[in-house]
């Protein structure tokens, strides 16, 4: 009896456990789990092959119908994980199966009444993050939400105040993750501030108010040396370590500009950058007194700011911060270095001031983390004033050679030990506009500009082209990578492309094939 209890009891364990391991769904380092992939560095890890060519209608997986939105598809576990805006007023979190393209679950929130974005953003723009058990969002009106990544059932919402951008390019910041924690910075206008969350709890575990910052977009990116992990962000001026466990500042590097909208890329214990930006009192002249609704004086005024704004008010609280800390004589004017001293901080001035002929500027640099204090002495590797850096596209580094793509489809390429230029600047087989940075896999560099086209180069000492792709419709998110699989999102659709299958002839010769899984989900 005994022996039979036990094989039964036997037989139902292993039952039980295979459906338990057949609905897990186990992260792998094939996965792509936020923007920009592992440490926001466009690098795939995986070692599955990828389409050279692609298109429309060539070694397409499958394509879905999205909704609005810009922010780039994450993968793990199989699933395919996506934000939209289906309309106006509401924002979507959208999983699919990431072999078929079928939808798993669509999560939809009331975004209430949603402030103006500049034409290329959305506000669909988060990148979602995932470890495979839980999917991170974040969205302008609701804050940080996790959900299951199995059935897209609320786990946690942590509420946050809505982001004001007085430019109007609106938020485009997307949470990341290392173990078990979530990070989230936003340098907006006026609730500039990293967070740092439990990511099963969503307890926040620290917050470091960024006061001393205008409005930046670049990700935090993981640095890892012999005294443990941190957490290096770049700003307004600086590059910052901050502690992974305290949320404390352990060094800075002054060395940046006014703001920076490059992720860095953390490579063989050094963190690359790139980055253009012009002064600040040049971009508000421009902006407010030189528009329609200014009167081209050379002085700003907060009439001119709420009128070029439109008719969302301006918060008193931004005009306090700035507008009267610089308005040093109390004119109800703006002039000269009171622009300056008007919207950067008093102890962080960054980028050119307001009485320079040609206020951009534009470098790449190398900065050794770690250290105490202040180490832009000792820790800034090299840095070189550059003539094509882009302020968006982040910059692509691997095996030695950093590239940067510009607008109008311009690339540079560097050694990374001293930032020594390689070759003259080439331009790609597309002349458009760029917003998406440089993804990597399989010894290929996808590079998708915004009017639809995406083109293939080799990565070697020669970036040679290998094939030229046009989807149609505007790109703006980086494209993702997973367990070869290429993903890339227009503005209103997912593409799952996959490298054609091959097949054995009778010869025994491998021939391609028409990919066996191309479906259409519409």
């Amino acid at each position: 009896m005994l022996h039979k209890f036990l094989r039964s009891t036997t037989s139902s364990l292993s039952v039980v456990l295979f459906f338990v391991l057949a609905n897990v769904h186990v992260s792998t380092a094939a996965d792509w789990p936020q923007f920009r992939g592992p440490n926001c560095s466009g690098i795939s890890q995986s070692r599955s092959p990828l389409p050279e060519r692609f298109s429309s209608t060539e070694n397409v997986a499958w394509s879905v119908e999205l909704g609005d939105g810009v922010g780039s598809p994450v993968v793990a576990g199989g699933r395919v994980f996506v934000t939209a805006m289906d309309d106006e007023r509401t924002f979507a979190l959208v999983a699919y199966d990431a072999n078929s393209g079928k939808m798993l679950w669509r999560r939809t929130w009331d975004s209430g009444e949603l402030p103006e974005v500049h034409r290329t953003n959305s506000h669909a723009s988060t990148t979602p993050a995932t470890d495979g058990e839980r999917v991170y969002a974040y969205f302008s009106s609701l804050g940080m939400i996790a959900v299951d990544a199995a059935s897209g059932e609320d786990v946690w919402q942590h509420r946050m105040p809505a982001p004001f951008f007085v430019f109007k390019w609106g938020p485009a910041m997307s949470p990341v993750l290392h173990n078990d924690t979530l990070i989230f910075c936003q340098d907006d206008d006026l609730y500039p501030a990293i967070h740092a969350f439990d990511k099963k709890t969503g307890k926040l575990l620290w917050k470091d108010e960024r006061y001393d910052m205008a409005v930046n977009y670049s990700h935090p990116v993981i640095y890892e040396h012999e005294d443990g992990e941190e957490i290096v962000v770049a700003g307004t001026g600086l590059l910052v370590g901050y502690d992974l466990q305290t949320g404390k500042r352990r060094w800075f590097a002054k060395t940046l500009l006014r703001n920076i909208k490059t992720t860095p890329v953390v490579l063989d214990n050094k963190i690359y950058l790139s980055l253009q930006s012009s002064g600040i009192a040049n971009q508000w002249l421009a902006t407010a007194d030189q528009a329609e609704t200014g009167n081209n004086d050379g002085k700003l005024t907060k009439e001119e700011m709420q009128s070029w704004v439109g008719d969302l008010p301006i918060p008193e609280e931004f005009f306090r911060r700035t507008f009267d800390r610089g308005d040093t004589d109390g004119d109800g004017f703006l002039v000269g270095e009171e622009l300056d001293a008007a919207f950067l901080h008093p102890n962080n001035f960054a980028g050119a001031t307001f009485d320079v002929d040609d206020p951009a500027d534009e470098y790449i640099l190398a900065v050794q983390g770690g250290g105490r204090g202040n180490v832009t002495d000792s820790h800034v590797l090299w840095k070189h004033r550059t003539k094509h850096t882009d302020h968006i596209v982040s910059p692509f580094v691997h095996d030695g050679r950093m590239l940067l793509v510009k607008g109008g489809g311009i690339t540079t390429v560097f050694e990374t030990d001293e930032g020594t230029s390689l070759r003259r600047p080439k331009r790609l087989p597309n002349t458009g506009q760029y917003f998406a940075s440089p993804i990597y896999g399989d010894g290929k560099i996808y590079i998708a500009g915004e009017n639809g086209v995406v083109v293939v180069v080799e990565d070697g000492p020669e970036y040679r082209v290998l094939s030229k792709s046009d989807l149609g419709e505007s790109i703006i998110s980086t494209p993702a990578i997973s367990d070869g699989r290429l993903l890339i999102r227009t503005r209103e659709k997912l593409w799952c492309f996959t490298a054609p299958k091959t097949s054995t002839t009778s010869s025994g010769v491998e021939a391609e094939g028409q990919n066996p899984n191309q479906a259409q989900n519409q």
